[in-house]
């Protein structure tokens, strides 16, 4: 297996077990975390990487998992057997692609490749019933397709064309920037160019992606909305906004109906240099919301105020690199990992659970990184 870093802590170790020892010969399950990187291919990556993050984290580099260009983004079925990445690409029938990979020990194997339905696809998401949603970028569009039993993906089923634009020179034309399941059946897209969310649910038998009434919510003006987190009372909903650098509250009631509320910036008040934000995630226990800054290079930590949803800055912490492209929290949540696009690094922050505040702990050299999945 191709070594893109060296491995430090384990070096000594898989010299004396042998040269295909794999981290699961090696390791107690039960103390490390695994967990994979998708990556841009126009610099040293070759493609999917796997890592291990430990109980005190500290991280290790497995290798390269799989060959793949610009696998930006990643997802994982429910049982944990296929991962599903897109290749923020133009070149496959004009559109980007989608790939189904069989996780299998230390490597991906590549099941089959199906068109995005859109060019530069920059999101996958996968439900219980393997569905797959692909979020096309420069197509300004939503693909549709199943993941079939053996691992395999279907033909595209169904795209949903966005219209419209925003205020800014970044909203000439839609962007569709994520796509999310509320439900099972409910989708939630995000458009950046558009400056709107998009409503739909799958309809099973046509396998189609059909607008809800009302179909849109627009965020306000210039405010680039990019990726959501659900809160666990299902309740609210909190949008990331890329160019206005501001987490914007979402009421959701049980008539389907939403609701734009306030939102709150990322930055410290004395901040004035261009930012932009990246990604979103809410403990799972409700209490703390985190946001990544591309500029600041911090992670916003906010408060969510139990009664009414809204959102008090905590603080920044530093994310030890340049561009915080992607973060992910660690299965316990006892930390939150940082993909630094621009420094090639991944670095782990230590999470207490009770203030929510974040603590430098370890970085690991990474490809361009730009997308963790546990």
């Amino acid at each position: 297996m191709k070594k893109y870093l060296q491995i430090f802590p384990l070096t000594a170790l898989f010299i004396f077990l042998g040269c295909q020892t794999t981290t699961k010969d090696v390791m107690n399950q039960s103390t490390l975390s695994p967990f994979y990187i998708g990556t841009y291919t126009d610099g040293k990556s070759e493609g999917i990487y796997k890592y291990i993050l430990h109980q005190d984290g500290s991280m290790d580099a497995v290798g390269l998992a799989a060959k793949s260009v610009n696998p930006s983004f990643l997802a994982k079925t429910s049982d944990h057997k296929f991962l599903i990445a897109v290749n923020e690409i133009d070149q496959y029938e004009q559109c980007g692609s989608v790939e189904s990979y069989l996780i299998s020990e230390d490597t991906l194997k590549l099941m089959n490749r199906r068109s995005s339905g859109g060019a530069h696809p920059c999101f996958v998401a996968i439900n219980d019933d393997n569905y797959v949603l692909a979020a096309n970028y420069t197509g300004g569009n939503v693909g549709l397709l199943k993941l079939e039993e053996q691992g395999r993906l279907s033909e595209l089923l169904d795209v949903q064309q966005h219209e419209g634009m925003g205020t800014t020179d970044r909203q000439q034309g839609p962007h569709a920037h994520s796509a999310w399941f509320q439900s099972q059946t409910n989708v939630i897209s995000v458009d950046l160019g558009t400056n709107e969310l998009w409503f739909s649910s799958i309809d099973s038998e046509q396998n189609k992606l059909i607008a809800a009434d009302p179909s849109t919510l627009k965020m306000e003006d210039g405010a680039g909305p990019r990726h959501l987190a659900f809160h666990p009372n299902g309740k609210w909903i909190y949008v990331v906004n890329e160019l206005s650098s501001q987490v914007a509250l979402v009421h959701f009631d049980d008539e389907s109906s939403y609701t734009l509320g306030d939102a709150v910036s990322t930055l410290p008040a004395n901040f004035t240099e261009h930012n932009t934000c990246a990604d979103i995630k809410i403990s799972s226990d409700g209490n703390f919301l985190y946001a990544s800054n591309r500029g600041h290079n911090s992670i916003a930590v906010f408060k969510i105020d139990s009664a009414n949803g809204s959102l008090k800055l905590l603080g920044n912490k530093g994310c030890g690199g340049d561009g915080p492209r992607n973060f992910a929290l660690s299965p316990d949540e006892n930390y939150i990992l940082v993909a630094n696009q621009h420094t090639n690094n991944i670095v782990s922050l230590k999470r207490n659970k009770t203030t929510g505040l974040l603590k430098y702990v370890n970085q690991i050299e990474a490809p361009t990184p730009v997308c963790i999945l546990f």
